[in-house]
């Protein structure tokens, strides 16, 4: 018998871990259907969409984090260095431009192969993750988009840190 054959039997759904994680957090969540769950979680800069889907066939705990940030035509470009750039320093996740909606928005995945179950504290850090990504590199995009920054300037300005106290 090779390996690929073996069935393996999950003790729950994946989503079910991320569904008890918001109950105790008191996150406003939706749960449309067994596979997925969308939570809605207020940032310091804008508010944002986070989805969780189960995708059975690569066994992967999928989070998907969007946030309301239209981009014009004549930014696109700009914008897609800026994600490249975002990318190149991340070490978990990434950004991408969601073609549909013009929007940009931040994914990561958990594999859970073998019937791996999630942990409240995976839950918990995805989400924490992709927040602090979001918040971090908001200003950003809006710099690209609304002050005609380059994206090199942009992140330069993101990526500031003060230090101290004044």
């Amino acid at each position: 018998m090779q390996l690929t054959e073996l069935a393996t039997l999950r003790q729950s759904n994946p989503v079910d871990m991320i569904e008890w994680v918001a109950s105790a957090r008191e996150w406003a969540f939706e749960r449309s259907c067994d596979d997925e769950l969308a939570v809605a979680v207020a940032g310091v800069w804008t508010d944002y969409s986070v989805s969780f889907s189960w995708v059975e066939d690569i066994e992967a705990l999928h989070l998907g984090c969007a946030f309301d940030l239209r981009i014009p035509a004549h930014r696109r470009a700009e914008v897609l260095q800026l994600l490249a750039s975002i990318n190149e320093k991340l070490l978990v996740g990434h950004f991408d431009l969601w073609q549909n909606e013009n929007a940009v928005m931040f994914r990561h995945a958990l594999l859970l192969s073998g019937g791996a179950e999630p942990t409240s504290q995976q839950a918990e850090r995805m989400l924490t993750s992709a927040l602090e990504s979001c918040e971090r590199f908001y200003q950003a995009f809006q710099f690209v988009i609304w002050a005609d920054k380059t994206a090199q300037e942009a992140l330069a300005c993101a990526l500031f840190e003060t230090q101290g106290e004044a």
